[in-house]
């Protein structure tokens, strides 16, 4: 999902609307297909005995429960994220499968934590929507207990990445009113710039900053493809506005275009990504809202 070029207020409007259906409406196949970097984000807390993690940007909720499954009672899993949609399936779902995950609905930017309370801080795909990223890590960073972990994927650039790309670059002709990318914008790619994340990093306070590339074959099922380029990401949500005689012909071209990408029953491409890791320095200042025990 993307949200290029939008403010605060768009961004919560937008988590809270139409990329909030989106994402609950696809949540199964979304699980399916970023699983591999949950597994990522499982090893860096796999080691730890006694653990108070906080997942930013957590959505339906998917990573933070299965940390939370992990810690068992060694251990406790925040989930944060500004959708109060997400959040509501998030708390529904801990409750349904009795995993002892809490959840937050509020932005990580901005939420008063109690200092000092977390171990681990965790995100897939969850950070490159503040409006104020070293304000945001700066916030981060004094939730975070001296010398906890860091730990968080991100998208590099929109060309190393063309599989996110193909639905919107086939729907330009029938959507002329898709939004452009711009280039450290709020959205997908906008921890693109390797500097520039690492600039973030060091100003709001963390330290052995590891910034690594990442190629990870991804994978779904072809059935599903339609239901992925139909729902998802900026194409996604244009459709969600058009008549139904524009949908059907941008679906048509889009899903021709990504036939390279189709091999027999399955879809197959390549995710190019950061794994990112920082350390915790020693913070102090007035404490907040305790949100792990």
């Amino acid at each position: 999902m993307d949200a290029t070029q939008l403010d605060d207020d768009e961004q919560m409007r937008l988590w809270n609307g139409p990329a909030a259906r989106a994402w609950l409406g696809t949540q199964d196949m979304i699980e399916q297909i970023f699983k591999p970097f949950e597994e990522m984000l499982l090893e860096a807390v796999a080691s730890r005995s006694d653990a108070c993690v906080l997942d930013v940007g957590c959505g339906a909720g998917g990573t933070t429960l299965a940390v939370a499954r992990l810690l068992g009672t060694k251990g406790t899993c925040t989930g944060i994220d500004i959708s109060e949609p997400m959040i509501a399936a998030a708390r529904a779902r801990a409750e349904s499968e009795r995993v002892p995950a809490s959840f937050v609905c509020a932005s990580a930017e901005t939420y008063a934590f109690q200092l000092d309370s977390f171990d681990t801080i965790i995100s897939r795909f969850g950070v490159m929507f503040f409006g104020n990223p070293v304000r945001a890590f700066s916030n981060l960073r004094r939730a975070a207990k001296n010398n906890a972990e860091l730990r968080f994927i991100a998208w590099r650039g929109p060309a190393e990445n063309p599989f996110m790309t193909t639905a919107e670059r086939a729907a330009a002709p029938l959507l002329p009113n898709l939004p452009a990318r711009r280039p450290g914008a709020p959205g997908q790619f906008a921890f693109a710039d390797r500097s520039r994340v690492n600039g973030i990093l060091q100003e709001s306070g963390w330290a052995e900053i590891d910034i690594r590339p990442i190629d990870v074959a991804c994978t779904l099922s072809e059935k599903e493809l339609v239901r992925y380029l139909s729902q998802l990401g900026p194409v996604g949500l244009a459709l969600q506005e058009t008549d139904s005689e524009t949908r059907a012909q941008v679906i048509e071209t889009v899903r021709a275009a990504f036939s390279p990408f189709v091999h027999g029953a399955e879809v197959r491409f390549t995710a190019a990504c950061w794994m990112v890791g920082a350390r915790a320095r020693s913070a102090s200042g007035a404490a907040g809202e305790a949100v792990c025990g």
